[in-house]
């Protein structure tokens, strides 16, 4: 059921590089090839490595009741130039409509040159446009990279959360330690 009172978020958003857009059943194949079937991609996520296009398929009709459901959810990441080239994802997930999370994902050949900053800067930036409050994120607490990110971006780390999240392709059915942080505000 859609928020009728809550800002909706645009479908496509516009950085410096990056062309960020809600995902579409003809994505699949392209999200499969480039990132989620990528174990090493998946190292950290708190999703399981996609091992048949059946498993990105779900994850796109889940991003569907996300955006139905919210005033934003997941999006694609493209560069703008040249040629739109899928390098992840990022988005939005929401606990209310003033509290969301927030994470990203890239492609191998896609790490290392600004673009998971650019995309949570984004994404700062989307959430305080339409009336989140606070903003959290969480990452693995080996993580350095993400962690680097979500520091250089104005988070702030709030805590050491223990045995609480699976990371299914580090340790299966194990809960593990996260770091979260958060930005929080104010109208």
């Amino acid at each position: 059921m859609a928020l009728p009172t809550a800002i909706r978020a645009p479908r496509i958003l516009l950085t410096g590089r990056l062309r960020l857009r809600r995902p579409v059943a003809a994505d699949a194949e392209a999200i499969f090839t480039r990132y989620s079937a990528d174990p090493e991609v998946a190292r950290y996520m708190s999703w399981p490595t996609h091992r048949r296009m059946d498993d990105t398929r779900a994850y796109l009709a889940w991003c569907d009741a996300q955006w139905t459901r919210w005033p934003a959810g997941p999006y694609l990441v493209f560069t703008r130039e040249p040629a739109g080239l899928l390098l992840g994802g990022t988005g939005l997930a929401f606990r209310s409509p003033e509290e969301a999370v927030t994470g990203y994902v890239l492609a191998r050949d896609a790490w290392g040159q600004g673009f998971a900053t650019e995309c949570l800067q984004a994404m700062i930036a989307l959430a305080q446009k339409i009336g989140v409050r606070r903003l959290e994120a969480v990452c693995h607490v080996e993580h350095r990279a993400s962690a680097h990110v979500m520091e250089k971006c104005g988070m702030r780390r709030i805590e050491v959360l223990r045995q609480h999240t699976e990371f299914p392709n580090l340790a299966p059915g194990a809960r593990l330690d996260v770091v979260r942080y958060a930005l929080e505000f104010w109208r």
